[in-house]
């Protein structure tokens, strides 16, 4: 079964750092873009960072500077390295394939003040 797996959120501090990580079966990430969401309580799902097959990087404005994403031809895993979190960084983060329309179940990442 074609399917994408998040691992890495949990409770940090602003300023902390976390790295969630995701997991892709079969044939999907090699013909993808892979991308990294999020969506705060009462909040639309956003854009955090995407990344093409060929390793071009794309960032919201919000993160650049801070987060990193990644990719992992080997492991067929995308990763997205967040530095110097704040709390409206709290969100339930969504890994995605695209264009195929894959989504994650979510990891939730929260950022205390």
């Amino acid at each position: 079964q074609v399917q994408l797996v998040e691992s890495g959120g949990g409770l940090v501090q602003a300023g902390g750092s976390l790295r969630l990580s995701c997991a892709a079966s079969g044939s999907i990430f090699w013909s993808n873009t892979m991308g990294w969401y999020r969506q705060a309580p009462g909040k639309q799902r956003e854009l955090v960072a995407t990344i093409t097959t060929g390793g071009r990087t794309n960032y919201a404005d919000s993160v650049k500077g801070r987060f990193t994403i990644s990719r992992d031809n080997a492991k067929n895993t995308v990763s997205l390295q967040m530095n110097s979190l704040k709390p409206e960084d709290t969100a339930v983060y969504y890994c995605n394939a695209f264009p195929i329309g894959l989504w994650g179940q979510g990891t939730q990442v929260t950022v205390s003040s």
